[in-house]
């Protein structure tokens, strides 16, 4: 075992950065008034579980499906940026009739939220450069601050008020619409090439 604290640093960073659980929150407490309860611990184990999973058997699972990882990431971007639509337009494309709470806190929340294509890529690429114990570490560090984040959106939903997080909400929005485009450019081009 060869535990590395940069190693661990700079995964936890590039992790954290990747799954955005802090301009989430607007998404989690729309979840949460759509489904009136979301399992902050089940989210966040599952999620714990599909990234610490695709470590290690990722690419062997798309291989065996026929998909690459940038088929994948491009699948993802589609996912994310219908949620962004969501949030800037205030719309609702996902079907209403699955937010039961349990499967709130599985779909959308764990997956492709927390443990979405964007994380599982990077994931990915995390490995071919970092020992995975200190891949391993840098998501359960995650993870910790996500149950922590969901845990306490309730309060931050008080604190903010209705205005405050609608505002968050669409700027969030944009930034996460952002970042299913450059998952998709960026991952279309490679596809291409």
């Amino acid at each position: 075992m060869e535990l590395n604290f940069k190693e661990i640093i700079t995964g936890t960073m590039v992790l954290f950065a990747v799954i955005d659980i802090i301009g989430s929150i607007p998404i989690i407490i729309s979840l949460r008034e759509k489904a009136g309860h979301i399992s902050s611990g089940k989210a966040s184990i599952i999620a714990a579980v599909v990234m610490v999973v695709f470590l290690f058997i990722g690419e062997e699972i798309l291989k065996l499906i026929g998909i690459n990882v940038n088929e994948f990431a491009v699948a993802g971007a589609f996912i994310l940026f219908f949620i962004a639509l969501e949030m800037i337009l205030g719309i609702t494309l996902f079907k209403e009739e699955d937010t039961s709470p349990d499967m709130a806190s599985i779909f959308p929340l764990a997956f492709p939220i927390l443990a979405g294509p964007g994380s599982l890529t990077t994931l990915l690429s995390l490995r071919a450069e970092y020992h995975i114990e200190n891949i391993i570490v840098a998501i359960i560090v995650n993870i910790i601050f996500v149950f922590i984040v969901l845990k306490t959106s309730g309060k931050l939903q008080r604190l903010l008020g209705k205005n405050g997080i609608a505002v968050i909400r669409k700027v969030f929005g944009v930034i996460l619409l952002a970042i299913a485009v450059k998952l998709f450019t960026s991952n279309i081009q490679e596809l291409f090439n």
